[in-house]
Protein backbone atom coordinates (compact mmCIF):
# COMPACT_ATOMS: atom_id res chain seq x y z
CA UNK A 1 0.00 0.00 0.00
CA UNK A 2 2.92 2.76 0.96
CA UNK A 3 4.02 1.63 -2.55
CA UNK A 4 1.26 2.70 -4.27
CA UNK A 5 0.67 5.69 -1.56
CA UNK A 6 3.94 6.92 -3.03
CA UNK A 7 3.61 6.54 -6.68
CA UNK A 8 0.26 8.06 -6.10
CA UNK A 9 2.29 11.03 -4.45
CA UNK A 10 4.81 11.38 -7.12
CA UNK A 11 2.42 11.33 -10.11
CA UNK A 12 0.01 14.35 -8.35
CA UNK A 13 3.27 16.05 -7.54
CA UNK A 14 4.59 15.84 -11.16
CA UNK A 15 1.76 16.48 -13.06
CA UNK A 16 0.95 19.80 -10.88
CA UNK A 17 4.46 21.20 -11.76
CA UNK A 18 4.13 19.90 -15.44
CA UNK A 19 1.11 21.68 -15.85
CA UNK A 20 2.11 24.70 -14.01
CA UNK A 21 5.20 24.94 -16.08
CA UNK A 22 3.48 24.32 -19.29
CA UNK A 23 1.32 27.27 -18.37
CA UNK A 24 4.12 29.73 -17.75
CA UNK A 25 5.93 28.34 -21.12
CA UNK A 26 2.79 28.79 -23.42
CA UNK A 27 2.45 32.02 -21.95
CA UNK A 28 6.32 32.94 -22.68
CA UNK A 29 6.23 31.80 -26.05
CA UNK A 30 3.02 33.19 -26.72
CA UNK A 31 3.73 36.39 -25.73
CA UNK A 32 7.14 36.01 -27.93
CA UNK A 33 4.78 35.30 -31.05
CA UNK A 34 2.50 37.79 -30.47
CA UNK A 35 5.40 40.21 -30.21
CA UNK A 36 6.84 39.41 -33.82
CA UNK A 37 3.68 39.50 -35.42
CA UNK A 38 3.40 43.19 -33.72
CA UNK A 39 6.84 44.19 -35.14
CA UNK A 40 5.95 43.13 -38.28
CA UNK A 41 2.66 44.46 -38.29
CA UNK A 42 4.05 47.62 -37.87
CA UNK A 43 6.61 47.88 -40.49
CA UNK A 44 3.51 46.98 -42.71
CA UNK A 45 1.15 49.50 -41.23
CA UNK A 46 4.38 52.28 -42.06
CA UNK A 47 5.00 51.01 -45.65
CA UNK A 48 1.06 51.22 -46.13
CA UNK A 49 1.18 54.71 -44.85
CA UNK A 50 4.06 55.85 -47.27
CA UNK A 51 2.10 54.27 -49.74
CA UNK A 52 4.44 51.11 -50.62
CA UNK A 53 7.58 52.49 -49.32
CA UNK A 54 9.73 52.71 -46.66
CA UNK A 55 9.73 56.11 -44.85
CA UNK A 56 13.37 57.54 -46.12
CA UNK A 57 15.57 59.01 -43.29
CA UNK A 58 17.28 61.98 -44.26
CA UNK A 59 21.08 62.43 -41.67
CA UNK A 60 20.75 65.77 -42.85
CA UNK A 61 17.90 67.35 -41.18
CA UNK A 62 18.33 69.90 -39.14
CA UNK A 63 17.22 69.63 -35.56
CA UNK A 64 14.28 71.57 -34.38
CA UNK A 65 15.44 75.04 -32.80
CA UNK A 66 14.57 76.19 -28.91
CA UNK A 67 11.98 78.44 -29.21
CA UNK A 68 10.45 77.35 -32.92
CA UNK A 69 6.88 76.72 -31.99
CA UNK A 70 6.41 75.51 -35.34
CA UNK A 71 8.37 72.96 -35.11
CA UNK A 72 7.46 72.32 -31.44
CA UNK A 73 3.84 71.64 -32.41
CA UNK A 74 4.52 69.66 -35.48
CA UNK A 75 7.04 67.21 -33.36
CA UNK A 76 5.64 64.74 -30.71
CA UNK A 77 6.64 63.99 -27.73
CA UNK A 78 8.53 60.91 -26.90
CA UNK A 79 6.18 59.14 -25.02
CA UNK A 80 3.25 59.55 -27.93
CA UNK A 81 2.67 56.35 -29.34
CA UNK A 82 2.79 57.29 -32.38
CA UNK A 83 6.42 58.66 -31.51
CA UNK A 84 7.47 54.85 -31.32
CA UNK A 85 6.00 54.20 -34.70
CA UNK A 86 8.77 56.09 -36.31
CA UNK A 87 10.72 53.54 -38.27
CA UNK A 88 15.03 53.84 -37.23
CA UNK A 89 17.52 54.40 -39.53
CA UNK A 90 18.18 51.20 -39.75
CA UNK A 91 14.89 50.47 -41.13
CA UNK A 92 15.66 50.69 -44.72
CA UNK A 93 18.57 48.05 -44.41
CA UNK A 94 16.87 45.38 -42.12
CA UNK A 95 13.37 45.42 -43.29
CA UNK A 96 13.06 43.24 -46.58
CA UNK A 97 9.56 43.39 -48.20
CA UNK A 98 7.71 43.31 -51.59
CA UNK A 99 4.24 44.54 -52.96
CA UNK A 100 1.76 42.84 -55.07
CA UNK A 101 -1.42 45.00 -56.30
CA UNK A 102 -4.37 43.17 -57.92
CA UNK A 103 -7.39 44.47 -59.49
CA UNK A 104 -10.73 43.36 -57.91
CA UNK A 105 -10.94 40.56 -60.32
CA UNK A 106 -8.28 38.95 -59.18
CA UNK A 107 -5.29 39.95 -61.92
CA UNK A 108 -1.91 41.18 -60.90
CA UNK A 109 -1.66 44.55 -61.62
CA UNK A 110 1.78 45.44 -60.31
CA UNK A 111 4.65 43.78 -58.19
CA UNK A 112 7.49 45.84 -56.50
CA UNK A 113 10.50 43.42 -55.38
CA UNK A 114 12.65 46.06 -55.15
CA UNK A 115 13.48 45.80 -51.60
CA UNK A 116 14.19 42.07 -51.88
CA UNK A 117 16.24 39.48 -53.39
CA UNK A 118 14.69 36.25 -52.15
CA UNK A 119 11.89 36.70 -54.38
CA UNK A 120 11.36 36.53 -57.85
CA UNK A 121 8.48 38.39 -59.35
CA UNK A 122 7.03 34.83 -60.44
CA UNK A 123 7.34 34.01 -56.40
CA UNK A 124 5.50 37.54 -55.52
CA UNK A 125 2.49 36.54 -57.77
CA UNK A 126 2.02 32.92 -56.81
CA UNK A 127 1.92 34.35 -53.40
CA UNK A 128 -1.08 36.82 -54.15
CA UNK A 129 -2.63 34.79 -56.18
CA UNK A 130 -3.06 31.92 -53.62
CA UNK A 131 -3.73 34.37 -50.96
CA UNK A 132 -6.41 35.96 -52.79
CA UNK A 133 -8.12 32.89 -54.15
CA UNK A 134 -8.67 31.56 -50.73
CA UNK A 135 -9.77 35.18 -49.53
CA UNK A 136 -6.70 35.51 -47.30
CA UNK A 137 -6.23 38.75 -45.64
CA UNK A 138 -3.29 38.94 -43.14
CA UNK A 139 -1.49 36.41 -41.41
CA UNK A 140 1.67 34.30 -42.30
CA UNK A 141 2.51 32.69 -45.77
CA UNK A 142 6.38 30.81 -45.70
CA UNK A 143 8.61 33.30 -43.39
CA UNK A 144 6.90 36.54 -44.89
CA UNK A 145 4.10 38.58 -42.60
CA UNK A 146 1.29 39.59 -45.07
CA UNK A 147 -1.61 41.94 -45.36
CA UNK A 148 -4.12 43.75 -47.77
CA UNK A 149 -4.06 47.43 -47.88
CA UNK A 150 -5.85 50.12 -50.40
CA UNK A 151 -3.29 52.23 -51.17
CA UNK A 152 -3.51 55.94 -53.13
CA UNK A 153 -7.31 56.21 -52.65
CA UNK A 154 -7.13 53.01 -55.43
CA UNK A 155 -9.91 50.55 -55.81
CA UNK A 156 -7.15 47.69 -56.22
CA UNK A 157 -5.99 45.44 -53.70
CA UNK A 158 -2.52 45.63 -52.13
CA UNK A 159 -0.69 42.42 -50.77
CA UNK A 160 2.24 43.79 -48.72
CA UNK A 161 4.92 41.34 -47.60
CA UNK A 162 7.68 41.72 -44.84
CA UNK A 163 10.37 39.18 -44.50
CA UNK A 164 9.92 37.75 -40.89
CA UNK A 165 12.34 35.17 -41.26
CA UNK A 166 15.21 35.88 -39.07
CA UNK A 167 12.43 37.06 -36.38
CA UNK A 168 10.68 33.42 -36.74
CA UNK A 169 14.07 31.50 -36.79
CA UNK A 170 14.82 33.22 -33.24
CA UNK A 171 10.92 33.00 -32.33
CA UNK A 172 11.62 28.86 -32.97
CA UNK A 173 15.20 28.76 -31.16
CA UNK A 174 13.68 29.80 -28.18
CA UNK A 175 10.87 27.75 -28.25
CA UNK A 176 12.80 24.67 -28.79
CA UNK A 177 15.56 26.00 -26.14
CA UNK A 178 12.64 26.83 -23.91
CA UNK A 179 10.98 23.38 -24.15
CA UNK A 180 14.62 21.73 -23.72
CA UNK A 181 15.04 23.18 -20.41
CA UNK A 182 11.60 22.40 -19.20
CA UNK A 183 12.05 19.11 -20.07
CA UNK A 184 15.26 19.09 -18.08
CA UNK A 185 13.85 20.83 -15.32
CA UNK A 186 10.93 19.19 -15.33
CA UNK A 187 13.14 15.52 -15.10
CA UNK A 188 15.25 17.34 -12.24
CA UNK A 189 12.38 17.92 -10.29
CA UNK A 190 11.22 14.16 -11.03
CA UNK A 191 14.58 12.75 -9.32
CA UNK A 192 13.70 15.37 -6.34
CA UNK A 193 10.17 14.25 -5.92
CA UNK A 194 11.26 10.96 -5.78
CA UNK A 195 13.99 11.19 -3.07
CA UNK A 196 12.10 13.40 -0.64
CA UNK A 197 9.04 11.31 -1.58
CA UNK A 198 10.67 8.70 1.26
CA UNK A 199 10.93 11.75 3.50
CA UNK A 200 7.28 13.19 3.35
CA UNK A 201 5.98 9.55 3.34
CA UNK A 202 8.10 8.64 6.64
CA UNK A 203 5.84 9.48 9.11
CA UNK A 204 3.09 7.90 7.17
CA UNK A 205 4.66 4.63 6.55
CA UNK A 206 5.87 4.63 10.47
CA UNK A 207 2.15 5.00 11.69
CA UNK A 208 1.44 2.64 8.99
CA UNK A 209 3.73 -0.19 10.55
CA UNK A 210 2.57 0.65 13.76
CA UNK A 211 -1.26 -0.06 12.88
CA UNK A 212 -0.44 -2.86 11.15
CA UNK A 213 1.92 -4.51 14.27
CA UNK A 214 -0.95 -3.41 16.51
CA UNK A 215 -3.81 -5.12 14.77
CA UNK A 216 -1.16 -8.66 14.45
CA UNK A 217 -0.49 -8.44 18.01
CA UNK A 218 -3.78 -7.91 19.50
CA UNK A 219 -5.58 -10.84 16.63
CA UNK A 220 -2.96 -13.12 18.60
CA UNK A 221 -3.59 -11.80 22.30
CA UNK A 222 -7.16 -12.48 21.43
CA UNK A 223 -7.12 -15.53 20.39
CA UNK A 224 -5.42 -17.10 23.34
CA UNK A 225 -8.82 -15.80 25.76
CA UNK A 226 -10.82 -16.75 23.23
CA UNK A 227 -9.43 -20.44 23.64
CA UNK A 228 -9.31 -20.38 26.91
CA UNK A 229 -13.36 -18.90 26.90
CA UNK A 230 -14.52 -21.54 23.90
CA UNK A 231 -12.71 -24.51 26.48
CA UNK A 232 -14.59 -23.37 29.17
CA UNK A 233 -17.71 -23.48 26.84
CA UNK A 234 -17.22 -26.84 26.24
CA UNK A 235 -16.48 -28.37 30.13
CA UNK A 236 -19.73 -26.58 31.09
CA UNK A 237 -21.57 -28.63 28.68
CA UNK A 238 -20.40 -31.52 29.66
CA UNK A 239 -21.16 -31.08 32.73
CA UNK A 240 -24.45 -29.26 32.93
CA UNK A 241 -25.61 -29.92 28.66
CA UNK A 242 -25.81 -27.23 26.44
CA UNK A 243 -28.27 -24.29 26.80
CA UNK A 244 -28.78 -21.34 25.22
CA UNK A 245 -26.36 -19.09 26.81
CA UNK A 246 -23.34 -21.51 26.04
CA UNK A 247 -24.87 -21.51 22.41
CA UNK A 248 -24.55 -17.67 22.54
CA UNK A 249 -21.20 -17.92 23.96
CA UNK A 250 -19.99 -19.99 21.14
CA UNK A 251 -21.63 -17.88 18.56
CA UNK A 252 -20.04 -15.03 20.07
CA UNK A 253 -16.29 -16.81 19.89
CA UNK A 254 -16.99 -17.50 16.18
CA UNK A 255 -17.54 -13.78 15.17
CA UNK A 256 -14.80 -12.98 17.22
CA UNK A 257 -12.39 -15.85 15.70
CA UNK A 258 -13.87 -14.69 12.34
CA UNK A 259 -13.10 -11.17 12.67
CA UNK A 260 -9.46 -11.89 14.48
CA UNK A 261 -8.52 -13.71 11.41
CA UNK A 262 -9.76 -11.77 8.77
CA UNK A 263 -7.66 -8.75 10.22
CA UNK A 264 -4.74 -10.71 10.06
CA UNK A 265 -5.27 -11.77 6.58
CA UNK A 266 -5.72 -8.11 5.67
CA UNK A 267 -2.66 -6.60 7.49
CA UNK A 268 -0.97 -10.04 5.56
CA UNK A 269 -2.10 -8.92 2.44
CA UNK A 270 -1.29 -5.22 2.78
CA UNK A 271 2.51 -6.05 2.79
CA UNK A 272 4.20 -5.35 -0.10
CA UNK A 273 6.21 -8.98 0.11
CA UNK A 274 3.47 -10.68 0.83
CA UNK A 275 2.98 -13.29 -2.10
CA UNK A 276 -0.03 -16.18 -2.42
CA UNK A 277 1.38 -19.44 -3.78
CA UNK A 278 -0.24 -19.48 -7.41
CA UNK A 279 -0.94 -22.41 -9.26
CA UNK A 280 -3.41 -23.99 -12.48
CA UNK A 281 -6.64 -25.18 -10.64
CA UNK A 282 -9.97 -25.68 -12.04
CA UNK A 283 -11.80 -23.05 -10.93
CA UNK A 284 -15.80 -24.23 -11.95
CA UNK A 285 -15.12 -26.89 -9.36
CA UNK A 286 -14.12 -24.47 -6.72
CA UNK A 287 -16.96 -21.98 -7.44
CA UNK A 288 -19.47 -24.81 -7.74
CA UNK A 289 -17.90 -26.52 -4.52
CA UNK A 290 -18.20 -23.49 -2.51
CA UNK A 291 -21.30 -22.29 -3.72
CA UNK A 292 -23.28 -25.40 -3.09
CA UNK A 293 -23.92 -24.89 0.96
CA UNK A 294 -25.04 -21.54 0.22
CA UNK A 295 -28.29 -22.75 -1.91
CA UNK A 296 -29.28 -24.89 1.05
CA UNK A 297 -28.13 -21.56 3.50
CA UNK A 298 -30.49 -19.38 1.18
CA UNK A 299 -33.57 -21.84 1.06
CA UNK A 300 -33.22 -22.29 4.98
CA UNK A 301 -33.82 -18.14 5.26
CA UNK A 302 -36.77 -18.09 2.43
CA UNK A 303 -34.62 -17.19 -0.35
CA UNK A 304 -33.93 -18.65 -3.98
CA UNK A 305 -29.96 -18.66 -4.80
CA UNK A 306 -29.73 -20.10 -8.49
CA UNK A 307 -26.15 -21.01 -10.33
CA UNK A 308 -25.12 -20.64 -13.77
CA UNK A 309 -21.51 -21.70 -13.66
CA UNK A 310 -19.72 -22.17 -16.85
CA UNK A 311 -17.91 -25.88 -16.77
CA UNK A 312 -14.42 -27.19 -17.55
CA UNK A 313 -12.35 -23.37 -16.65
CA UNK A 314 -9.04 -23.29 -15.21
CA UNK A 315 -7.57 -20.47 -13.46
CA UNK A 316 -4.00 -19.60 -12.50
CA UNK A 317 -3.95 -18.44 -8.58
CA UNK A 318 -4.34 -19.46 -5.20
CA UNK A 319 -7.36 -21.89 -5.28
CA UNK A 320 -7.94 -21.30 -1.24
CA UNK A 321 -8.65 -17.21 -1.33
CA UNK A 322 -10.24 -18.03 -4.38
CA UNK A 323 -12.62 -20.17 -2.70
CA UNK A 324 -12.77 -17.39 0.51
CA UNK A 325 -13.49 -14.93 -2.08
CA UNK A 326 -16.94 -16.90 -3.14
CA UNK A 327 -17.52 -17.66 0.13
CA UNK A 328 -17.42 -14.08 1.26
CA UNK A 329 -19.69 -12.77 -1.64
CA UNK A 330 -22.28 -15.77 -1.52
CA UNK A 331 -22.65 -14.90 2.45
CA UNK A 332 -22.65 -11.12 1.89
CA UNK A 333 -25.67 -11.76 -0.86
CA UNK A 334 -27.71 -14.19 1.87
CA UNK A 335 -27.05 -12.07 4.82
CA UNK A 336 -28.07 -8.58 3.33
CA UNK A 337 -30.94 -9.77 0.39
CA UNK A 338 -34.61 -9.01 1.06
CA UNK A 339 -36.83 -11.25 2.78
CA UNK A 340 -37.87 -14.01 0.06
CA UNK A 341 -35.16 -12.15 -1.97
CA UNK A 342 -33.55 -13.44 -5.58
CA UNK A 343 -29.88 -14.66 -5.58
CA UNK A 344 -28.00 -14.97 -8.54
CA UNK A 345 -24.24 -16.38 -8.91
CA UNK A 346 -22.75 -16.25 -12.63
CA UNK A 347 -19.35 -17.77 -13.81
CA UNK A 348 -17.93 -17.74 -17.78
CA UNK A 349 -15.57 -16.64 -19.60
CA UNK A 350 -15.38 -13.23 -21.93
CA UNK A 351 -12.56 -13.92 -24.20
CA UNK A 352 -9.25 -13.82 -21.98
CA UNK A 353 -11.05 -12.83 -18.91
CA UNK A 354 -12.54 -14.82 -16.48
CA UNK A 355 -16.23 -13.08 -14.73
CA UNK A 356 -17.95 -13.78 -11.56
CA UNK A 357 -20.87 -12.08 -10.82
CA UNK A 358 -23.32 -11.81 -7.24
CA UNK A 359 -26.42 -10.29 -7.65
CA UNK A 360 -28.91 -9.96 -5.32
CA UNK A 361 -32.24 -7.94 -4.42
CA UNK A 362 -31.78 -5.48 -1.71
CA UNK A 363 -33.30 -2.79 0.17
CA UNK A 364 -33.60 0.49 -1.52
CA UNK A 365 -30.57 1.89 -2.50
CA UNK A 366 -28.72 4.39 -4.47
CA UNK A 367 -28.42 3.80 -8.69
CA UNK A 368 -24.90 3.68 -9.36
CA UNK A 369 -21.38 2.56 -7.97
CA UNK A 370 -20.85 1.65 -4.17
CA UNK A 371 -17.13 1.51 -4.31
CA UNK A 372 -17.54 2.60 -0.11
CA UNK A 373 -18.86 -1.28 -0.06
CA UNK A 374 -15.05 -2.26 0.32
CA UNK A 375 -14.12 -0.21 2.66
CA UNK A 376 -13.10 -1.37 5.97
CA UNK A 377 -15.75 -1.30 8.64
CA UNK A 378 -17.97 -0.09 6.27
CA UNK A 379 -21.87 -0.19 7.38
CA UNK A 380 -24.66 0.63 5.09
CA UNK A 381 -27.08 0.14 7.80
CA UNK A 382 -25.48 -0.61 11.61
CA UNK A 383 -28.44 -1.88 12.85
CA UNK A 384 -29.01 -4.25 10.04
CA UNK A 385 -25.80 -5.45 10.52
CA UNK A 386 -26.11 -6.31 14.13
CA UNK A 387 -29.10 -8.46 13.13
CA UNK A 388 -27.22 -10.61 10.73
CA UNK A 389 -23.26 -10.03 12.83
CA UNK A 390 -21.57 -8.55 10.01
CA UNK A 391 -18.53 -6.50 11.30
CA UNK A 392 -18.24 -4.37 7.47
CA UNK A 393 -14.75 -6.08 6.78
CA UNK A 394 -15.59 -9.16 4.45
CA UNK A 395 -16.22 -7.05 1.24
CA UNK A 396 -12.40 -5.60 1.82
CA UNK A 397 -10.94 -8.97 2.70
CA UNK A 398 -13.05 -9.67 -1.21
CA UNK A 399 -11.53 -6.49 -2.53
CA UNK A 400 -7.14 -7.69 -1.43
CA UNK A 401 -7.75 -10.81 -2.68
CA UNK A 402 -8.95 -9.44 -6.27
CA UNK A 403 -6.45 -7.09 -6.21
CA UNK A 404 -3.64 -9.64 -4.88
CA UNK A 405 -5.02 -11.67 -8.20
CA UNK A 406 -4.48 -8.20 -9.91
CA UNK A 407 -8.11 -8.72 -11.21
CA UNK A 408 -10.96 -6.00 -11.13
CA UNK A 409 -14.09 -5.59 -8.60
CA UNK A 410 -17.02 -2.98 -8.91
CA UNK A 411 -20.29 -2.77 -6.95
CA UNK A 412 -22.79 -1.23 -8.92
CA UNK A 413 -27.15 -1.06 -8.75
CA UNK A 414 -28.90 -0.28 -12.14
CA UNK A 415 -32.39 0.18 -10.43
CA UNK A 416 -31.96 0.56 -6.56
CA UNK A 417 -33.25 -2.86 -5.89
CA UNK A 418 -30.71 -4.58 -6.96
CA UNK A 419 -27.05 -4.97 -5.92
CA UNK A 420 -24.34 -6.60 -8.39
CA UNK A 421 -20.81 -7.29 -7.88
CA UNK A 422 -18.63 -8.24 -10.53
CA UNK A 423 -15.39 -9.59 -10.44
CA UNK A 424 -13.34 -9.57 -13.70
CA UNK A 425 -10.12 -12.12 -13.54
CA UNK A 426 -7.35 -12.35 -16.21
CA UNK A 427 -6.90 -15.55 -17.88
Amino acid sequence: MLKKLRKKFIAIAMCSIGIVLAIIMTGINLANYMNVCRNADARISMISDNDGHLPEESDNTPPPKQGDDKNNKDQKPADDPGAKRQMSPEASFDTRFFTVTLTDDGTIEQIDTGKIAAVTTQDASDYASFLYKNGKSHGFVSCYRYQTVTLDNSENITYIFVNCERELNTFHAFLLASVGISLAGLLVVFLLVVFFSKIVLRPVAESYEKQKRFITDASHEIKTPLTIIDANTEVLEMMEGENQWTKSTRKQIARLTSLTEKLVFLSRMDEETTTLDMQIFAISDAVIDTAEPFIGLAASRGKTLTCDIAPDLTYYGNEGSIRQLISLLLDNAVKYSTDDGQIRLSFHNAGRNLILQVWNTTDSIPVGRHDELFERFYRADKSRNQKTGGFGIGLSVVYAIANAHKGKITARSDDGNSLLFTITLSS
